[in-house]
């Protein structure tokens, strides 16, 4: 009988343990350019996403790659531990260097565009009690921009 027992306690621990959701990107807020240069130059923003989980997530680490109409823009990391609460909108403040010679490959069409294709890929890292693990993501949707507002 106690064999049943801890059979059906573990059973019920190990399908309670469920891989976390990845997290939905929702929006960029509080755009603007840190310092502008002809090689690279540095720009800031509030990326907002919302976190589908039904328990709060620590989130430890972002690495990812970021394109604009197909051009590598810059990589951006973050390495820093943020509590995430469930099924909530959260804003990772973000900081980057952009490659200023990918970016002029699409000068023309990115000045004269209201909208431009952002693709965003890479890894995250995410847990709970101090048990993490590696989650891919992928985002790829039209951006709202403008220079002239």
């Amino acid at each position: 009988m106690k064999i049943v027992v801890i059979a059906l306690f573990l059973f019920c621990c190990i399908a309670s343990c469920k891989k976390p959701e990845s997290f939905e990107y929702r929006d960029i807020r509080n755009f603007k350019i840190d310092s502008l240069g002809f090689d690279k130059s540095t720009v800031s923003m509030d990326l907002v996403y919302f976190n589908p989980n039904n328990y709060g997530v620590d989130l430890k680490k972002v690495d990812c790659d970021v394109f604009v109409q197909h051009n590598f823009l810059g990589k951006y990391c973050l390495d820093t531990t943020m509590h995430i609460a469930k099924r909530s909108e959260f804003f990772i403040p973000s900081r980057m260097q952009i490659d200023m010679k990918n970016l002029m490959k699409n000068t023309l069409t990115s000045f004269f565009s209201t909208e431009l294709l952002v693709e965003v890929k890479g890894t995250t890292r995410v847990g709970k009690a101090g048990i993490y693990i590696t989650v891919p993501f992928s985002y790829s949707g039209w951006q709202k921009f403008s220079l002239f507002n």
